[in-house]
């Protein structure tokens, strides 16, 4: 999520109209049977070319397009209620990779929780946005991790990962790490499943994959894929254009270190991060203080700062917009309608609800009442079309 980027033009912002309108508390779903061996009875599915799935709270229109199997009803786990992981598990079971013999990496895996697992299924792996860490995933690995093994990574600049003083913060280098830590410690083709920045970087290592012999990465899921490292990438958003003299001046006050200490210790003040995060979510419950303190205590850490004027300020790096013709793995692409950051109606997301007319191996759906971080504000919904998707793929 683009925290630190939605602080510093928040009040431009708000002028401009640019802000999420406010979500209909939707009524709570019936909840099926959570080992069902068929689609509970408000999901159906759809083989429509170009259509865009509109996913409600008792309805999923999920169109499942496979080239190489025809349409089929699919055997799932679909539940509308999450077991959450403890931070502090998820802190005590995280573990440690060293990449390129010098950075420290912070990452978790859980194996699959079913004994009687059907099939081989590829590893998940989960990757983060901007500000976020592992446990913003405590609400889906627990049921992503059913029949097959989920790994989450803390990029580095994030979570417990280093903070090194002084590294250049590029998508590139992130996408290098993440094909890195399949290759090193994933060790077998995997499921890539990113929001917002994490997104990007997965769009990024799956583009380099697909160029490779031995591709190391299955499939790709994408959370309100953002169109850049910071929003200096989205120049033909008029949203962005408004602002775009206050991010440039941003950008000038975050080199002058005692101006960027300044602004950073405002922006990873609880009552900030809150407002910012009641901001960018739909639903309005999900923002409690577990979350707010999963945003703020890395932000305390030593280098946290180096690591956010970097990223602020750095190159945006490459357009989803170039990369995705080049990936023919299957994509899952989900999008909160919500999203202040990377709105359906701007110039990435029209990109990407536009690529199931052009693209068989595409996905898409759009989440009613969900903001811009969809498996932490609404993982049901989430889960309701992840899972079948899954199901889909095939055995490795």
């Amino acid at each position: 999520m683009y925290v630190a980027t939605r602080i510093s033009v928040a009040g431009a912002a708000a002028s401009s109209g640019f802000s999420p309108s406010p979500s209909p508390s939707p009524s709570p779903s019936p909840s099926p049977s959570p080992r069902s061996h068929s689609l509970p009875p408000y999901i159906t599915l759809q083989r429509r070319r170009g259509q865009v799935n509109q996913v409600g709270v008792y309805r999923v229109n999920h169109r499942i397009r496979s080239p190489r199997r025809p349409l089929q009803v699919l055997s799932a786990v679909v539940s509308t209620s999450e077991e959450v992981l403890e931070v502090s598990e998820i802190k005590e079971r995280s573990r440690k990779w060293l990449w390129r013999d010098r950075y420290s990496i912070n990452y978790f895996v859980q194996p699959p929780l079913a004994e009687d697992s059907g099939r081989c299924r590829p590893p998940l792996v989960l990757v983060h946005g901007f500000g976020a860490s592992i446990p913003h995933w405590r609400r889906n690995i627990t049921t992503l991790a059913q029949d097959q093994t989920v790994y989450a990574i803390d990029l580095l600049g994030f979570g417990a990962s280093d903070k090194p003083e002084g590294f250049m913060y590029t998508m590139e280098a992130w996408a290098g790490l993440l094909l890195d830590f399949l290759n090193e410690v994933v060790q077998e083709p995997a499921v890539l499943i990113g929001n917002s920045v994490g997104s990007l970087a997965c769009v990024i290592s799956a583009s380099e994959s697909c160029q490779r012999s031995q591709p190391l990465v299955s499939g790709l899921v994408l959370l309100n894929c953002s169109g850049g490292m910071n929003n200096k990438a989205i120049v033909d958003d008029w949203r962005i254009k408004l602002v775009l003299p206050l991010l440039w001046l941003v950008d000038f006050l975050l080199n002058k270190k005692p101006i960027a200490s300044a602004i950073f210790e405002r922006v990873k003040q609880r009552e900030t991060l809150r407002n910012v995060l009641l901001s960018v979510y739909g639903c309005k419950e999900s923002v409690d203080d577990t979350l707010v303190e999963i945003i703020k205590e890395p932000a305390d850490g030593e280098g946290a700062l180096a690591a956010f004027v970097s990223i602020v300020t750095g190159p945006p790096g490459p357009s989803p917009v170039k990369l995705m013709p080049r990936i023919s793995l299957p994509i899952l692409v989900l999008w909160g309608d919500q999203d202040p950051f990377t709105p359906l109606d701007g110039p990435v997301g029209k990109y990407f609800t536009s690529l199931p007319s052009t693209c068989k191996n595409v996905t898409f759906s759009v989440l009613n009442g969900v903001g811009h971080c969809p498996h932490d504000d609404r993982p049901s919904l989430v889960h309701q079309i992840l899972l079948p998707w899954l199901a889909d793929l095939p055995p490795t």
